[in-house]
C-alpha cells in the first residue's frame, strides 16, 4: 500500500473533493468561456452589428458551414478537457492527448457532453500521468494510453452521463416552469452559493444544460452575490472592490466568511428575493449558452447570455422582439435589488452586531 501512495505522490495524483470537485471542475468553465461562451459572444456581436466576417462561414467541414464563432464553439469539447488536464498537473504529452479525449466524450455526451467531459478527462488525465515517462518509448506510450483510456470511458460512460445530466437539468427547469416561485428561490440560493464558493457555478449550469426559467432564476442568484458583496464591502474595499467583486468574482469573499460567516446572509437572502422576482414578475430567461447561467455579472456574461438568448428566439420566431419590460427586468434583477436588498439586509445584520466594519476588508 505504501508503494501505491509513493508512486501516486510522485506522479501527482490527488485522489480528492479539491483536486476533481474545485480544481478540475474551475478550470473546466474557464475551458467553456474559452470555447462556447465566447463563440456565443462572437455569433452575437456579428449578428447585431451586421460584420461580415463574423456571419460568414470561414470553413465547411464534413458539408458543415462555421463561422468565428461556430468554430469557437465546437472546440469546446477539446478545451473543457485540456483546461481539467491543466489543472490536474499533466506532462505535456498527457495534457495534449487530453484534446481527441475532450471531443469524444463531448460528442458522445450529447447535451450533457461538459459532465461527461469532467469525469472523463479526469479518468484519461490520471492514467496517462501514471504512465508518463515510465518506458523509452514515452512519446508513443503516454499519448496511446491516454487517448485510448479516454476514448474507451467515452463509449463506456459519457452516453449515460450526457442522459442523467440532461434529465436532471430538464428536471430543474420544468419544476421552474411549474413552480416558479419556489423553484426561483431555491435555483438562485444554491446556484448563487455555488459561485461564491471555491467550485464553478458556470461549470455546474453548464453540465445541467440550465436555460429558460431556471437559468434566469440561476442569473439572479448569482447576481445578488456579486453585486450584493461589492455594494456592502464598499466602504472597506471601494471602487476596487465595486470592479473586482461585481464584474470579477464574490468568491474573494470566501476567506471572510470563514472568519464570520454571517457576512454571507444578507447577499443570500438578497437572491432569496430576485429569484422569484426573476422567475415570476418579469419571467427572466436564459436562453444563451447555458454556462452563461452561472457567471452572473462576471464580465457581464450572465447579461449578455440572456441577450443572446433574446437574439435567438427572435431569430426562431418564438419572440417577437425585445420589449422595455425585458430590459428593465434584466436590469433590476442583476443589478438594482441586489444593490438594495443587500444594503437594507447588511444594515439590520450590523444593527445586531453580527457583522462588524471590516469583516469585508480584501
Amino acid at each position: 500500500m505504501s508503494k501505491v501512495k509513493d508512486f501516486m505522490k510522485k506522479k501527482d495524483i490527488e485522489i480528492s473533493l479539491k483536486r476533481y470537485g474545485i480544481d478540475a471542475l474551475g478550470a473546466m468553465a474557464q475551458g467553456l468561456f474559452c470555447s462556447l461562451l465566447i463563440g456565443t459572444i462572437i455569433n452575437t456581436i456579428g449578428t447585431q452589428f451586421n460584420i461580415g466576417f463574423l456571419t460568414t462561414p470561414v470553413a465547411t467541414v464534413a458539408g458543415v458551414d462555421y463561422t468565428v464563432g461556430g468554430i469557437a464553439t465546437a472546440m469546446s469539447g477539446p478545451a473543457m478537457a485540456t483546461a481539467i488536464g491543466y489543472a490536474l498537473n499533466c506532462p505535456p504529452l498527457v495534457l495534449f492527448s487530453m484534446i481527441a479525449v475532450g471531443f469524444s466524450a463531448n460528442a458522445l455526451g450529447g447535451a450533457g457532453g461538459p459532465l461527461a467531459v469532467l469525469f472523463v478527462a479526469i479518468i484519461a488525465a490520471e492514467f496517462g500521468k501514471a504512465v508518463s515517462k515510465e518506458t523509452k518509448i514515452d512519446i508513443l506510450v503516454t499519448p496511446f494510453v491516454t487517448i485510448a483510456v479516454g476514448i474507451f470511458f467515452s463509449w463506456l460512460i459519457a452516453p449515460p452521463l450526457g442522459k442523467a445530466a440532461m434529465s436532471l437539468g430538464n428536471l430543474i427547469m420544468w419544476a421552474t416552469e411549474l413552480q416558479p416561485f419556489l423553484m426561483g428561490i431555491l435555483v438562485a440560493v444554491l446556484v448563487g452559493m455555488a459561485l461564491t464558493l471555491p467550485i464553478s457555478s458556470a461549470a455546474i449550469c453548464a453540465a445541467l444544460g440550465l436555460t429558460g426559467l431556471a437559468g434566469g432564476a440561476a442569473v439572479a442568484g448569482c447576481c445578488a452575490q456579486m453585486v450584493g458583496f461589492a455594494v456592502i464591502s464598499f466602504k472597506e474595499n471601494g471602487w476596487g472592490g465595486i470592479v473586482s467583486q461585481g464584474i470579477g468574482t464574490s468568491m474573494l469573499q470566501m476567506g471572510n466568511i470563514v472568519k464570520n460567516p454571517k457576512i454571507w446572509i444578507a447577499p443570500t437572502l438578497a437572491s432569496v428575493v430576485t429569484g422569484p422576482v426573476a422567475t415570476c414578475i418579469f419571467r427572466l430567461e436564459m436562453n444563451g449558452a447555458p454556462v452563461s447561467s452561472g457567471m452572473g455579472t462576471c464580465g457581464l456574461v450572465g447579461q449578455i447570455g440572456v441577450y443572446s438568448g433574446w437574439v435567438s428566439d427572435i431569430a426562431a420566431g418564438s419572440k417577437m422582439a425585445i420589449t422595455a419590460m425585458d430590459w428593465i427586468g434584466l436590469i433590476a434583477v442583476s443589478f438594482v435589488l441586489p444593490a438594495i436588498l443587500s444594503l437594507l439586509f447588511n444594515a439590520f445584520l450590523k444593527k445586531m452586531g453580527w457583522v462588524k466594519e471590516g469583516d469585508m476588508k480584501l
